[in-house]
């Protein structure tokens, strides 16, 4: 009996195989299993539930996927400011060398005429004033005290000028008693000579710690009349030549010469 049964044919070459099971690094890129490339998502996407795509693996943090144009504004806005700015330091400090300035304090001018006039009126004692100046001598300060206490303490006068040498000189009268009114004044009780202004002798003093230069005089009534500061004694004579006793009625009311401001 002829075998009918047909030869087992020979596996062809290029027939088609079973698939191959899949290589486990194949299956992370498939599945989403994280691995380096996992976390990186395209711009727009979003995590499976919807939300904000998360960052790398492991760190928590949400990645927040903006426009190129609001990127662009992030990211070279802090720049352009800061530029700026420094410009604007640059200009404000080359402004600040160039800007002279100046140590020295200027005063203001004051118009003493309110408190001679009341000194003139209703002081217990003959007023001097300063008379004949000229607008060099800037005053710059005018105080008086004890008026209206009724005769219960001294009366006092302060008037204070720069001068033409710009130095400082004051005219101080007081009836305070003039042993202890003087030696306050000129900053000595010692006086070093005299000094003569006008055929009348001041007594003439100096502090050198403070360098402080004064003339001094007493009147016959017991006014104490004393000019100080830090002028050189020729520029106190000048003050001292320039005062003037001052009539009770008000009639003379504005010295010549630096009594008001601006002159």
């Amino acid at each position: 009996m002829t075998d009918k049964t047909p030869p087992s044919v020979p596996e062809a070459a290029d027939a088609p195989r079973e698939a191959e099971a899949p290589r486990e690094h194949d299956v992370s890129r498939e599945e989403g299993v994280p691995n380096e490339a996992a976390g990186r998502r395209e711009p727009g996407a979003s995590g499976a539930d919807g939300g904000p795509a998360q960052g790398p693996a492991g760190t928590g943090r949400p990645v927040i996927e903006v426009s190129p144009a609001v990127h662009k504004r992030l990211t070279t806005g802090l720049g352009g400011f800061s530029m700026a700015m420094a410009a604007c330091l640059v200009l404000v400090l080359a402004i600040y060398v160039v800007t002279p300035r100046s140590d020295e304090q200027i005063l203001p001018t004051v118009d003493y005429n309110a408190q001679l006039w009341a000194m003139s009126n209703d002081a217990p004692f003959t007023v001097y004033a300063p008379e004949g100046l000229s607008g060099q001598w800037r005053p710059t300060s005018s105080r008086v005290h004890g008026l209206g206490k009724g005769g219960d303490e001294p009366v006092a006068w302060h008037l204070g000028f720069v001068t033409p040498g710009d130095e400082y000189a004051a005219l101080e009268q007081s009836n305070e008693k003039a042993s202890e009114y003087i030696p306050r004044m000129t900053n000595s009780s010692i006086p070093i000579g005299t000094h003569q202004v006008g055929g009348d002798a001041w007594n003439k003093y100096h502090r050198k710690d403070k360098k402080a230069n004064s003339l001094a005089r007493t009147l016959p009534d017991g006014t104490s009349l004393v000019v100080t500061g830090t002028a050189t004694y020729e520029e106190l004579a000048v003050l001292a030549a320039s005062l003037k006793p001052q009539p009770k009625d008000g009639t003379s009311l504005t010295p010549t010469g630096a009594a008001t401001p601006g002159s």
